[in-house]
């Protein structure tokens, strides 16, 4: 216990933590408020993004002046002009002429600048403003002040002047070539000036200063009062990082903690003691508990948009399971009262995991098919809905204000807590523990050991399906596991499979192999089955909740029929009575003591010659009272109406079995 405490604490926040809780909307219960310091009043998270939306609407796209470009074009034109000339075959007089005219125009046009519009910044508007960068100097301009590539071009066809037609078109066809944008877009310094700019918008709205009143007792938590509370919690919670002590807070987490879980040691050692004393148990539920609460740890320093993310629910789902109802109400209480330090609003936080974890529990009370997993998780998705409508419909007072994006998080909980099976399954593996959904497949008759049963010895297999469904009715009539009492009722007679000849519901002829033993013997092979039962079912690795059934079905009663065949022919010898004994130990639990009555009385009313309602009430009570007598059922919790209910279900039973019917005539 003490190393679940320092574990679970370990990692939880260690600053103070604030005391108050408060919704919009809700009427402020505690006393007036008073700012012990100065705080800055933080906007809203709507208003922030507003306001960086509209700082990033003032950033001008940034573009660079290349001057290279207007260098290399001019160049180009100059060398080509040549070549193009003399290929169209014109006079070599007019040449430097219109060379230098239309040079001049190109000159003219990068000077004033070609730009190469983005689409993504005309917006609504073909034309957009621009900060236009020359020699580390910022200008602000419009694309209306300088030249597109179409622009400068329709300029050169106007400001070239020429009589000769084909002279205009090699010219200006010449011009186009090396009319290339100047001004270029710098999407990278763009880009860190509008980072800077959204880093730069405040995110507070005025201040609230030392002394001055936040909110007084019996106000309405209004828009404007509920983001000074939120700011005074921010600062509040900035502040406690550096002072307050820390170790004092670990250790008011070590004090509350240590409590909790003192309560569930006292729960145990009080109410199951069966589970206080079993070290592998007691470390499986530790193990849970902490687990849950690591998980907690781990969502908040990761700053978890939504602590509803956590599917808390996987606790009550375990225990339940593998354990009982009332223990997993109480596991899930303890822990949920522990997460409610540490997250916000934590009485809705409180309600909205007790009432889901109330509903998971109850909705797997009996566990007998797969699927329940997947109603039990509608089940819980239903609560969590119930739970956020009214809790929204509290809060908001309209159906058209409820968020349902704020029911996501519950959403995925509820599907995070699927993962309850396969930590179902691994438990089992690890600690030894036996569940409802493994005992569900050891009762399928599909199962290699209980074929094997029913091949080599099918008159045991006969006897044990009866036994089963008599301790089946009666369990789940008295209360206690159905399911358990019928897995073990199927496999506790096992053992019989070494030697099915030696047992008379085996044997389908006349003579029977004992006659030819000593009756020292034929006692000890009957008794061996219990034996051989045990180390049959741990050589298959079978639960021991299972073998308790082989060991407890015939207690330390004697095996009276060669008892007393000794007795009768050897009436002058000493007689060890142990030879003739079962080894036991008698039964311990409900279901243990329901199976060895189910289990006599089947067997014995095999050999009713008359099995009619007289003689079937007549061997019940016989069978049951001689256990009684022998004080085989002293340490079931039985009590005496549980056995007259018992008596009268196996009677009603067997019965059935065998087709006893009213007679009318003395009717």
């Amino acid at each position: 216990m003490v190393f679940a405490v320092f574990i679970i604490t370990l990692f939880l926040p260690k600053q103070p933590r604030f005391r108050y809780e408060f919704e919009k909307g809700k009427q402020w219960m505690n006393k007036d408020l008073i700012s012990p310091f100065p705080f800055a009043i933080l906007k809203t998270t709507p208003q922030v993004k507003g306001d960086k939306k509209d700082a990033l609407r003032n950033v001008l796209p940034i573009y660079q002046l290349d001057s290279e470009v207007s260098t290399s074009a001019l160049g180009k034109y100059e060398n080509e002009f040549d070549i193009k000339w003399k290929s169209a075959q014109l006079d070599e007089k007019d040449k430097i002429a219109f060379k230098k005219e239309g040079y001049k125009i190109l000159q003219n046009i990068y000077a004033k600048g070609i730009i190469g519009l983005n689409i993504k910044h005309q917006g609504t508007s073909k034309n957009y403003d621009f900060s236009l960068i020359i020699n580390n100097k910022t200008e602000q301009k419009n694309t209306q002040d300088v030249f597109t590539a179409e622009n400068a071009l329709n300029y050169f066809k106007e400001h070239f002047k020429s009589n000769n037609q084909v002279i205009v078109d090699l010219v200006v066809n010449l011009a186009e070539d090396h009319i290339i944008p100047n001004i270029v877009f710098d999407e990278r310094l763009t880009q860190v000036v509008q980072e800077n700019t959204v880093n730069n918008v405040s995110t507070t709205k005025g201040m609230v200063q030392k002394g001055e009143l936040i909110i007084a007792k019996g106000e309405f938590v209004d828009d404007d009062i509920y983001q000074k509370l939120e700011s005074y919690k921010a600062t509040y919670d900035e502040q406690t990082k550096t002072i307050g002590s820390r170790s004092l807070v670990y250790l008011g987490q070590v004090i509350l903690v240590g409590f909790i879980l003192a309560i569930l040691m006292a729960f145990l050692l009080l109410f199951r003691k069966d589970i206080f004393n079993d070290n592998r148990q007691l470390s499986l539920i530790l193990m849970v508990t902490s687990g849950m609460l690591l998980a907690l740890t781990w969502a908040l320093k990761m700053n978890l948009v939504n602590l509803y993310y956590i599917p808390f629910c996987v606790v009550p789902i375990i225990i339940r399971i593998l354990f009982d109802t009332r223990l997993a109400l109480y596991m899930h209480m303890l822990v949920i009262l522990i997460a409610g330090f540490f997250v916000p609003n934590s009485f809705e936080f409180v309600f909205y995991q007790v009432t889901a974890g109330m509903v998971a529990i109850f909705s797997i009370k009996n566990f007998v098919k797969r699927e329940r997993f997947l109603v039990s998780a509608l089940y819980i998705l239903l609560s969590y809905l119930v739970t956020f409508v009214g809790i929204a419909l509290l809060r908001e007072g309209s159906f058209s204000a409820i968020d349902w994006l704020n029911f996501v998080p519950f959403v995925f909980s509820v599907l995070l807590s699927l993962l309850a099976y396969p930590l179902i399954y691994v438990f089992e593996r690890i600690f030894g523990i036996t569940s409802d959904v493994a005992l569900i497949e050891l009762t399928n008759t599909n199962n290699k050991l209980l074929r094997e049963l029913g091949y080599k010895a099918p008159g045991t297999f006969q006897h044990s399906m009866q036994v089963a469904n008599l301790a089946e009715a009666a369990i789940f009539k008295i209360g206690g596991n159905s399911v358990l009492v019928r897995a073990g009722a199927l496999y506790h007679d096992i053992g019989k499979m070494e030697n099915p000849q030696y047992f008379i519901e085996n044997q389908n002829t006349a003579q029977s192999p004992h006659d030819k033993l000593p009756y020292e013997q034929s006692a000890q092979i009957i008794i061996q089955h219990v034996h051989k039962g045990i180390e049959i079912l741990r050589k298959n690795q079978m639960p021991e909740t299972i073998i308790d059934f082989i060991r407890t079905h015939h207690g330390n009663t004697r095996v009276d029929y060669f008892y007393q065949s000794f007795l009768k022919n050897s009436p002058e010898k000493f007689v060890d009575e142990n030879i003739f004994r079962y080894p036991g130990p008698i039964p311990f639990s409900k279901e243990t003591g329901v199976l060895m009555l189910a289990d006599s009385v089947e067997a014995a009313s095999r050999s009713l010659k008359n099995p009619d309602a007289q003689n079937i009430n007549d061997l019940v009570e016989r069978i049951i009272s001689y256990k009684l007598e022998q004080n085989q059922l002293d340490n079931c919790d039985l009590t005496l109406k549980d056995i007259e209910t018992i008596k009268l279900i196996f009677k009603t039973m067997l019965m059935s079995i065998y087709h006893v019917r009213i007679d009318y005539q003395q009717v």
